[in-house]
């Protein structure tokens, strides 16, 4: 049985190399659009983490590489917006050769990050 990955790098390694690719890239969107977000590996898929809190995760299936917006109150929130892609309550499902366009990723990380510090705020 092979070892969980403790990062990234070795969630990907686990991964064929069509999945690898998008999913590099995907990565690479992420971290431009925030670079102060922390790289780790939650609930056993590759995610980020902003002041402690979860943004956005991505992960490979057999079939198709899946987009985690770490809530499924953003995938209702922007359901207009995906509904060119099979969805669940907390996630987003893409084709290895489709990958998700830099401006939904960007909608559903800021809409991520609005919902968390809304939550912080209603604790204060």
């Amino acid at each position: 049985m092979a070892a969980k990955p403790k990062t990234i790098d070795e969630y990907l390694a686990g991964v064929n190399d069509e999945q690898r690719a998008a999913l590099q890239k995907l990565r690479k969107i992420i971290k431009t659009i925030v670079p102060k977000a922390e790289e780790c590996i939650n609930y056993g898929v590759a995610a980020f983490r902003l002041d402690g809190q979860p943004i956005a995760g991505f992960g490979a299936s057999a079939n198709h590489c899946t987009y985690f917006p770490m809530s499924g109150a953003t995938v209702a929130r922007l359901k207009a917006n995906l509904k060119d892609y099979e969805t669940s309550k907390g996630a987003i499902r893409f084709p290895t050769d489709q990958p998700l366009p830099i401006a939904l990723v960007r909608k559903l990380i800021k809409a991520r990050i609005a919902e968390n510090a809304e939550r912080l705020k209603a604790k204060s």
